[in-house]
């Protein structure tokens, strides 16, 4: 399945090559999406927002966990002493007390990705529209991004005056950070070494 997509992949970028090579204006840039959005002001925020959301779920996490150690503590202590009913009742609420806490612990991973996306996906829509803006500015038929997740696109090489980060944070009135390799671009599929 890999090896399909991937040649169906490499025929229709062949293709669109081969019919733009005829075209004298094909340009070819790139930039790294998330090198751009960790380096945004916006970015500090998000990650203070979701650290206070997340700190609140965990305040509420330890506060159900500390109760239900209590009662737990108190059922062990004093179990014998409860008639059958009683110690059935306790135990049935110990069990669904547990069950609470392990379904909140897990909804809260799922909740914090959840607002994680809502906050971030207005960025990264700024983000699209400067990198538009600057490939219409400047000609540039294709922009790849040299964030390598998930296999989908890697640049082994490319010229240095193709990086348009810069004037994508020129563009969002960011100015760029100083001259630090991103993340991404440490790896060996996302080095882009000069010509």
């Amino acid at each position: 399945m890999k090896i399909k997509f991937l040649a169906t992949a490499a025929f229709v970028l062949m293709t669109s090559l081969f019919a733009t090579a005829q075209t004298p204006s094909l340009k070819i840039g790139y930039t790294s999406v998330d090198y751009i959005l960790v380096s945004l002001p916006e970015s500090k925020e998000i990650d203070n927002k979701l650290k206070t959301e997340e700190a609140q779920y965990t305040k509420i996490l330890q506060d159900k966990a500390a109760t239900f150690q209590k009662d737990y503590e108190d059922f062990n202590k004093n179990a014998g002493s409860w008639s059958e009913l009683i110690r059935n009742d306790k135990q049935k609420k110990l069990e669904a007390d547990q069950n609470s806490i392990n379904e909140f612990q897990q909804n809260i991973q799922a909740q914090l990705q959840k607002k994680q996306q809502t906050l971030i996906s207005p960025v990264i829509e700024k983000i699209q529209k400067a990198i538009d803006v600057v490939a219409k500015e400047n000609g540039y038929t294709w922009i790849f991004n040299v964030d390598a997740g998930n296999g989908v696109v890697a640049i082994l090489v490319a010229p240095k005056e193709d990086d348009l980060s810069d004037l994508v944070f020129k563009k969002l009135g960011v100015t760029p950070p100083s001259k630090v390799v991103p993340a991404a671009a440490t790896t060996p599929a996302a080095t882009a070494p000069k010509k």
